[in-house]
């Protein structure tokens, strides 16, 4: 089944969808007071932008490939935290309590790192006690050609908006769909999937449509007999307005984990309960 990603009303002359959380035509003052504090309104670490540098972030959230509009950092994914609320409902049955922890260390048996899984979310019970957790990935899409100059030069002159143009320069950016999905998502997928299969513990990975048509085709199966979920989202604009863009969940897919190559060798995790131990020190380090 081909996925339709949303498209632009216009054919882009310049590769900017979203800059700081906002489109470049965009004349709101939150949007002029994101541009001017460089912040990131997507629920990033700290209140600022820190992709690339954190002191001089590229505030790129989304660009345009032809009239398409895709999403280039993992941060964008989380606006709302609609993807934790997807996600869950995958892991957990549908009354369940739960949390999130961001960037939490995978380990092996060795105590040594294997990877951080980007989002875990946590279910607990009415005393606080966690009884089950899953593993939430997000993958944006990877950019060809320099994004960069681009921004920058925007950013002189961010009131031309629209009329902002950058056709002909050597380097245009483009999304580069085979290495954000083939060559970085389906590795740690196998890598630390392979932890987690091991453990009983469910995946749903975030991504932009573009991405999850570039990875080999995957045998779809029923809800109950998955291991992944894939929440595929796509970016449109708000309306009436349409001062900015909204992410919404487009389709989504189950799957079975995929299997490793053969000769491959894969990394035995820490015992679990080192693991939900770990899980709770965290939980207890965001205590306000």
């Amino acid at each position: 089944m081909a996925y339709r990603r949303e498209k632009s009303a216009h054919q882009a002359k310049q590769p900017l969808a979203e800059v700081f959380g906002f489109p470049i035509d965009s004349n709101s003052a939150e949007a002029i007071r994101c541009r001017k504090h460089r912040l990131c309104p997507f629920g990033n670490r700290v209140p600022n932008c820190t992709k690339d540098k954190a002191n001089n972030p590229l505030g790129v959230c989304s660009i345009y490939d032809g009239r398409d509009v895709v999403i280039t950092c993992p941060v964008r994914f989380r606006e709302d935290w609609i993807i934790a609320e997807d996600a869950a409902s995958f892991f957990f049955p549908q009354s369940s309590k739960w949390t999130t922890l961001t960037e939490v260390r995978l380990k092996d048996k060795h105590g040594k790192s294997a990877g951080n899984i980007d989002v875990v979310l946590v279910c607990y019970d009415d005393f606080g006690k966690v009884t089950d957790f899953g593993a939430l990935e997000v993958q944006a899409v990877y950019i060809s050609g320099n994004i960069r100059n681009p921004f920058e030069e925007f950013l002189r002159n961010p009131a031309q908006g629209r009329s902002f143009d950058w056709t002909g320069h050597p380097n245009y950016p483009n999304p580069d769909y085979l290495s954000s999905s083939r060559k970085r998502l389906a590795p740690q997928l196998i890598f630390k999937g392979g932890i987690l299969d091991v453990w009983g513990k469910k995946t749903a990975v975030a991504l932009n449509g573009g991405a999850f048509e570039a990875i080999s085709p995957l045998q779809e199966v029923e809800k109950h007999k998955a291991d992944i979920v894939w929440l595929i989202y796509d970016l449109r604009p708000s309306y009436p307005a349409g001062q900015y863009y909204e992410v919404f969940l487009e389709r989504v897919v189950y799957t079975e984990r995929p299997k490793a190559p053969a000769g491959v060798y894969l990394s035995q995790g820490q015992p679990i309960d080192t693991f939900i131990n770990d899980i709770v020190a965290g939980l207890e380090e965001i205590v306000v």
